[in-house]
């Protein structure tokens, strides 16, 4: 099964009633993850973007130069997604994560601009694991 946004019609940019009737209780985790992400870094914006079919759309929050978190909207849930450098991959695997969290990052495909992870979104105590791994990629 392929792995793509509840939200798939490139015509139809998801708003604030969308993410609410999709995400049910974790839309409140939602929002917490993106005002957290907002306050830590002034300039940073957030966009819905749209890659193409495969993929639907996905939420970004970003600086002038980089991508700091993408949230991807499922059923019910939501995938925060990362790409960590080498000094940002350290610092998670060295730090107070989840062995599921650490495992994803070892097991990711090395690119150019680093390590790609999903994370699932599915209750209110992964937030905080969410919010820790936003502040080591504002770190680099």
């Amino acid at each position: 099964m392929m792995d793509i946004s509840i939200f798939t019609d490139k015509q139809s940019v998801p708003d604030e009633n969308d993410l609410k009737n999709t995400l049910g209780n974790m839309y409140q985790v939602w929002l917490e993850i993106v005002y957290f992400t907002m306050k830590k870094s002034p300039g940073l914006t957030g966009e819905w973007n749209y890659p193409g079919p495969k993929y639907g759309w996905s939420f970004r929050i970003k600086d002038k130069k980089r991508a700091i978190i993408y949230l991807l909207p499922r059923d019910e849930f939501f995938k925060a997604a990362f790409v960590f450098g080498q000094k940002a991959t350290e610092d998670v695997l060295n730090g107070s994560f989840s062995d599921e969290i650490k495992n994803e990052l070892r097991s990711a495909r090395v690119y150019a601009e680093g390590r790609g992870i999903r994370i699932e979104v599915k209750n209110v105590e992964i937030s905080d694991q969410i919010k820790k791994l936003t502040e080591i990629k504002l770190k680099y």
